[in-house]
């Protein structure tokens, strides 16, 4: 029950006329407490006093609930005061969400204590009114307690009110129900919960003394008269409705990154949306965050956290525990928590106290979940809904945009009610002849008066009491039946243990497989993970789950036992599941929307003024439109559909047909287009369908004209190919084990245990095999046609759902009408360049796929994408480049440089023109009898005697002279065949040409060529279309001439026409590229990094860069982090993350000879060589650090022969002895704490210590604690160290690759190490790393990581020669900072950091690598050395918390 304002009215004042009917002290209360009536209130109260059933549609936040509670308030007060309140449910109150129950009860026992307290003040002697909730989260002492003392006022779930009602004791309780609440009834009425929902509501009106009063609540409901059917049932039309609307005060606005927005939204992008986050909960007292999945409910909630502080930010989804969600509840009613972070788990109705603002994280994808998640902000009358949409993509700023249009003009979404669901109703036959003996007409009669269940015939309700009384196929008998039937008496009866099994299994959510997840020494479950990443999981593995992190310490069962990781960095778990898709309803406001801004003169000022979207905002979201339409030359929407076809990188082509009218019906059409696809050129392509659209990846053998993709389908058949194409899809089976399960005829528990997933699915196969045989079968044995679908209910519901609730089938065959009829256009555009609205297709996510191909192996991750393309770039998209056509024509020409060549292209064209035989080079082959002259009317040709046959069969009366010998072995061969070969011999190198101009080239007919391209095109050798650029424009209704072109030629010219367009990017200034760098290592103070996950960003940037071991926590890592402590070092090296130590070990350097020209001094006698001093570490010993994960393929970069081929470690022979014997010591021990070392290596500790020392600096050994590497740099550190534990606290190990990696691996390790340092990389940049190979086998890595779409190749920095290559985001920051004017940024870095690129990059004098160097840059411009001041080692001795390394 929402609260509402509070006034303090005077006790006396009169109260509204509509609380004229109440009981005295229910209105003084009410005119005291909450003042004057909402209009719901006002217009509902008086027809549900009258009696009537009634349905209230009223926004959010104006007193729905109270409106439904307080008449039946005021009856059972009344029976309070007057002793007639018996121990019985008179009110039932059901809600879709558990969570809206709690709050329910919350709200409605303050105003009852009130009640009850004003009455005994005032003489009465009332009875205690009870209000109980009964849900799948109550304890079982509490349910047992219910049963022997029912509440007043019930409130529960469906789920839990059908068990209620099948329990034998619980089920006695309900017979005295005179009121049912129904909320939020349209979260009830879209899916099989609301289904079997009226099928327990017409089972209740049975069982009660008298029919109970209906009431419905919701502020999203549509259309009206179908939701007032759904709540009452074949009295619908008595049904009173209160309609005061959807639409509220609303304070809505659209916000997005600062970074440029693509098809994904990037790690910067999240970190500008959580800073912005961070500054809009300081400005707000309460702030409740809306994200999409469980998944990012706790990613977001662990990352602000770490921003805002521990306590201040907790996580809410239905995978948490009861317990923990209350307790983040209470605390955000409490305000002790600044921001909640929550699923849909939150969105319903529920009072979640004073919340200032609301956010939503991307898109809700359907309008009224918006105004459900945006109303629970100022949540009560008169109030303002705040909220902000957040877009972290393109696509998804078109679709905020769309929603805020939609709410702007009042719109809602359709509510679809399923329609008689089989497998629902043979659930609640079973739960009620459980109960009851029941006769089989009057049990059709009851059930068939529910909403969902009006159309159901005598057949299909026949056919369902057959599966359940005499088994579900014929081969298993009679084994798993639930009822005795009397089929000569027609009664119904449960069989014995049925009703445990209705209990046991009852409900209609279908099961996706959990594990619960407990917590450890408590015993307490804590909530529960997806069986996927529960199996993948391993004990000492770290995940978040309800904003804490767990340790695995075993997976036993369906069970994840845990204990609390106490902050160790942790995983975020994965939830698998269907995702929702997007309505109808804003699927048409998305393609109106697109269509409109374009056509509008004054898009922006609508954009700004009338949606408030900033104006970056609509300066992206129009950039982005316009852009499309540039590639395109059109903008998909409702009334136009486009199709786009282009290469891949592997030589594929990929089709993507935009059209937005949402997942369901695009599923549909990808599904039938790929059976099509299969059965026309025997192949099974992949595919994927998202909101906006289908993608094909099509292989070679895919060529047609891309216009006749659209008559691929037809709307009178289209089911039927659908049909085919469900059967053979995963989607079918789990449909099918969802049926079957809630049909009963599957068991989710037994024994009163869960049965376990694998079992679930094993015996779903084998049931699917027993009702449906030919679906499991092998096709071999089948003969390739058409599976024809059994008349079995639980197939028949299985493909009905399918067709009906995964897709929309209706949906697709009107799309495939209106195309038909032209009321939506078609055009059709083959393009050398994936267009900027396909990128979100062609990134699409794993539950978007049509086919089961794992994401690794899709054919569409060949698309290089260019995230960004400027608009001038796209005038000339869509056309070919002529310079690039003339060029690949000139390469693909065969060369004539020889006898031999020129056979070779005898061979290949059959008749070569007289006069392109160069003079000279005919005479040996003549010599040879290898060739002759062909005589034509056309002219004169050469042809090689190797294709007579073919000769003689095309031209049978022309002359060659000398005459042809008919060669041994030669064939005969079909006119068909030989004019093949002549047309496709010419096509593998002219180019795009057109049949005259082939039929010219080939002395042919042109329908001899033109048939001959169609039979080519069927194998997918040449495609046809509109290839090279029109030299003169055509004239109004003139259409182009059709041309042909080989499908590799033209790959070809398509890549070269795109090198064109990468050629053309403007490079990056020195002074530019320095800005880049600055912001891609994060050092703008905007763009520091923080928290443990920006801490580990930050080594992976520097990760194998040597650096002075003072330098990383002095200079190099609080230059990239805001807020950097040592302990964030401490703890990532002990959790086994970061590792540190020298890569290059250190030799010693030769002493140079003599210059040139300098006398050269005699050698002396040999003499025992001095003692050379060891290597004494100092704060300068260079070290790095890096993540432990790719440390290996780093050590067997910098020293690949480290390991010898027995299997030691090869160690320099100038150690000293004891060095040597702390080595041999780890070699046979493994990793040792020091005192190990002392005792094993029987040395003084202060020998112990001094060879460590000289092992590190050396590069032979690590320590687990960076503690170790703290002392090595302080000697006050050092000192009292030994007071208390020598050697520091970690073990100490040997720094060597434990395994040999391959070139390759080290290879492409190096290349990506460096374009992660530095974003764009050329020879000069990267030859400065320690552990850079030559830059030779560098570019052979680079190249091919270009040619697989990984990385750009191309001009990005001028000044420099050579190639260069750069990762696409780099690309998309370096244009952003290029745009952005300088502004005055002061940048200062140490010596040593890497990007002390001053003469390297930056003209002037090369700055000395020394760390107090102190380089300070403004505006990417070096403006001096300043020598900063070192550290004094012993003030550093005297810190608290033992590290030298303090931020300075």
């Amino acid at each position: 029950m929402p609260p509402q304002i509070s006034l303090d009215f005077a006790a006396e004042c009169a109260a509204h006329p509509a609380l004229a009917s109440f009981h005295p002290v229910v209105r003084r209360w009410f005119a005291e407490r909450l003042g004057e009536p909402t209009r719901p209130q006002v217009e509902g109260w008086p027809l549900i006093q009258a009696g009537h059933d009634v349905l209230i549609a009223a926004p959010t936040g104006s007193g729905k609930t109270l409106t439904a509670f307080l008449a039946a308030l005021d009856s059972l007060f009344r029976l309070a005061l007057e002793g007639g309140l018996e121990d019985r449910t008179q009110v039932l109150y059901v809600s879709p969400l558990k969570a809206l129950g709690n709050d329910v009860q919350k709200n409605l026992l303050q105003p009852l204590e009130e009640l009850l307290s004003r009455a005994r003040a005032e003489g009465y002697t009332p009875k205690d009114l009870r209000v109980q909730v009964r849900s799948g989260d109550t304890p079982a002492s509490e349910r047992s307690q219910m049963v022997r003392r029912p509440p007043h006022i019930l409130i529960t779930t469906p789920e839990s009110f059908y068990l209620y009602l099948t329990a034998e004791r619980a089920r006695a309780t309900l017979r005295g129900v005179r009121t049912v609440i129904v909320d939020e009834i349209h979260a009830l009425a879209r899916d099989k919960r609301g289904s079997h929902f009226t099928l327990s509501m017409e089972r209740l009106k049975a069982l009660t003394e008298v029919r109970p009063q209906l009431i419905g609540l919701s502020a999203t409901q549509k259309p009206l008269d179908a939701i007032a059917g759904f709540l009452t049932g074949a009295s619908h039309l008595e049904c009173r409705k209160v309609e005061v609307g959807h639409l509220r005060p609303w304070d809505l606005t659209l916000e997005i990154p600062d970074a440029e927005l693509s098809s994904l939204a990037s790690h910067e992008m999240w970190g500008q949306v959580y800073d912005r986050l961070v500054a809009l909960s300081g400005a707000h007292r309460t702030t409740l965050i809306f994200v999409n999945t469980r998944k990012m409910a706790e990613r977001v909630a662990h990352d602000l956290g770490e921003r805002l502080g521990e306590g201040l930010v907790a996580a809410h989804h239905g995978s948490m525990a009861r317990e923990i969600r209350l307790a983040a509840e209470e605390k955000l009613k409490d305000g002790s928590l600044r921001v909640m972070v929550a699923t849909a788990s939150l969105e319903l109705g529920i009072d979640v106290g004073n919340v200032d603002l609301v956010v939503q994280l991307g898109t809700t994808k359907a309008i009224s979940v918006l105004l459900q998640r945006v109303g629970r902000a100022g949540h009560h009358k008169a109030a303002i809904s705040k909220g902000i949409l957040f877009a972290m993509t393109r696509d998804e700023l078109v679709e905020c945009a769309a929603l805020l249009n939609a709410v702007r003009e009042g719109d809602l979404d359709r509510v679809i009610i399923p329609q008689k669901p089989l497998d629902v109703l043979a659930q609640q036959v079973v739960a009620a002849c459980a109960c009851e003996e029941w006769d089989e007409r009057a049990l059709f009669s009851l059930f068939k008066r529910a909403h969902p269940y009006r159309d159901l015939t005598w057949e299909e309700y026949q056919s369902v009491l057959e599966v359940l009384s005499e088994g579900v196929a014929d081969r298993r008998g009679r084994a798993g039946i639930h009822l005795h039937r009397d089929r000569v008496n027609q009664r119904l009866k449960g069989r014995r243990g049925v009703r445990i099994t209705a209990l046991t299994n009852g409900g209609a959510i279908p099961d996706t497989f959990t594990f619960s997840v407990t917590a450890e020494p408590e015993g307490k479950v804590v909530g529960t993970l997806d069986e996927d990443f529960a199996v993948e999981s391993s004990p000492g593995d770290v995940f978040l789950l309800g904003s804490t992190a767990w340790r695995i310490q075993r997976v036993m069962g369906s069970t994840v036992v845990v204990e609390d990781a106490r902050g160790a960095a942790p995983n975020v778990p994965f939830w698998r599941g269907e995702a929702p898709g997007r309505t109808d309803e804003l699927s048409l406001q998305v393609g109106r929307l697109r269509e409109d801004l374009l056509l509008r003169d004054d898009a922006a000022t609508f954009l700004e003024k009338e949606l408030r979207m900033p104006p970056p905002a609509v300066d992206a979201l129009l950039g982005y439109l316009r852009l499309g339409r540039k590639m395109l030359d059109a903008m998909p929407s409702q009334s136009l559909v486009v199709a786009e076809r282009f290469f891949d990188e592997a030589g594929g082509m990929q089709l993507i047909i935009h059209a937005p009218f949402g997942s369901r019906i695009n599923r549909a059409w990808g599904m039938a287009l790929r059976k099509r696809f299969c059965r026309s050129f025997d192949f099974e392509l992949q595919a994927a369908a998202t909101e906006d659209g289908i993608l094909l990846s099509l292989g070679e053998q895919h060529s047609f004209p891309l216009a006749d993709i659209f008559d691929f389908l037809h709307p009178d058949n289209v089911e039927e190919v659908l049909v085919q194409a469900i059967l053979q899809s995963p989607l079918f089976g789990t449909r099918f084990r969802w049926v079957a399960t809630r049909a009963l005829a599957l068991n989710r528990m037994m024994s009163g245990k869960r049965v376990p997933p694998n079992l679930q699915r094993a015996r779903s196969e084998d049931l699917l095999a027993a009702v449906f045989p030919a679906q499991v079968g092998c096709q071999d044995n089948h003969g390739g046609g058409d599976v024809e679908l059994p008349d079995h209910p639980l197939v028949k519901q299985t493909m009905d759902d399918c067709l009906h609730e995964a897709m929309d089938v209706e949906g697709l065959r009107e799309v495939l009408r209106r195309m038909k009829d032209g009321r939506i256009r078609l055009e059709a555009r083959d393009v050398p360049e994936p267009s900027v609205l396909s990128h979100a297709m062609i990134h699409s996510q794993p539950y978007t796929f049509l086919d089961d191909a794992p994401a690794e192996e899709r054919r569409v991750r060949n698309v290089a994408l260019r995230r960004a393309m400027p608009a001038e770039d796209a005038a000339a998209f869509g056309a070919l480049d002529a310079a690039a056509i003339a060029t690949v024509v000139e390469d693909a020409s065969p060369p004539m440089r020889d006898e031999d060549e020129l056979h070779d292209v005898l061979l290949q064209w059959v008749v070569v023109r007289e006069a392109e035989v160069h003079r000279g080079l005919a005479e040996p082959l003549f010599q040879q009898g290898r060739v002759a002259w062909l005589e034509l009317p056309g002219g004169r040709f050469l042809v090689a005697a190797e294709r007579g046959s073919s000769v003689r069969v095309l031209f049978p009366d022309a002359v060659t002279v000398p005459p042809l010998p008919v060669l041994a072995h030669d064939r005969p061969v079909e006119r068909e065949a030989a004019v093949l070969q002549v047309v496709r011999g010419r096509m593998e190198n002219v180019g795009p040409t057109t049949v005259a101009e082939l039929a010219r080239l080939c002395v042919l007919s042109e329908d001899d060529v033109n048939a001959a391209m169609y039979q080519l095109e069927m194998q997918g050798t040449v495609l046809r279309g509109q290839f090279r650029p029109l030299e003169v424009p055509l004239a109004p209704g003139e259409s182009p001439t059709l041309e042909w072109c080989d499908r590799r030629l033209l790959q070809r010219i398509h890549r070269m026409t795109v090198g064109r367009l990468r050629r053309e990017i403007e490079p990056l200034s020195a002074r530019d590229f320095m800005r880049f760098l600055f912001r891609w290592h994060h050092m703008e103070d905007v763009e520091a990094l923080r928290g443990s996950t920006g801490f580990l960003k930050a080594v992976r940037l520097l990760q194998g860069y040597e650096a002075p071991a003072s330098a990383w926590e002095r200079f190099l890592l609080p230059a990239r982090m805001r807020g950097y402590t040592p302990d964030m070092l401490e703890r990532a090296c002990y959790g086994g993350e970061v590792a540190w130590g020298r890569l290059t070990m250190k030799e010693p350097k030769p002493v140079p000879g003599p210059r040139r020209g300098a006398p050269v001094t005699p050698p002396e006698p040999e003499t025992p060589a001095p003692t050379r001093s060891r290597a004494s570490p100092t704060r300068n010993a260079p070290l790095t650090f890096a993540l432990r994960e790719d440390l290996e393929w780093m050590l067997v970069a910098a020293r690949p022969h480290a390991v010898l081929a027995d299997g030691d470690v090869w160690t320099p022979p100038d150690l000293s002895v004891a060095a040597k014997d702390v080595v041999s010591v780890l070699e046979r021990r493994g990793a040792c704490f020091f005192q190990d070392l002392v005792s094993r290596a029987r040395r003084l500790p202060s020998e112990i210590e001094d060879a460590l020392w000289e092992l590190v600096a050396r590069g032979l050994v690590t320590a687990d604690a960076v503690q170790n590497l703290r002392i090595l740099q302080s000697p006050a550190h050092r000192k009292r160290q030994k007071l208390l534990q020598r050697g520091g606290p970690g073990r100490w190990s040997l720094l060597a690759p434990a395994e040999p990696k391959t070139s390759d691996e080290v290879m492409d390790g190096l290349a990506r190490l460096f374009l992660q340092r530095y974003g764009i990389v050329w020879r000069d940049l990267v030859m400065r790393e320690a552990l850079a190979p030559t830059w030779r086998e560098l570019l052979f890595v680079y190249r091919r990581m270009e040619a697989r779409g990984e990385v750009r190749g191309g001009r990005f920095v001028a000044g420099f020669v050579g190639e260069q290559f750069a990762l696409p985001e780099a690309v998309d920051m370096a244009r952003a900072v290029r745009r952005q004017p300088p502004s005055g940024v002061r940048i200062q870095i140490s010596g040593v950091d890497p990007l002390n690129l001053t003469g390297v990059v930056t003209p002037g004098p090369r700055v000395p690598a020394m760390p107090n160097n102190v380089v300070t840059y403004v505006d990417g411009v070096p403006g001096g050395v300043d020598a900063q001041a070192d550290e004094a080692e012993e003030d550093a001795g005297e810190d608290s918390e033992g590290g030298v390394a303090q931020p300075s």
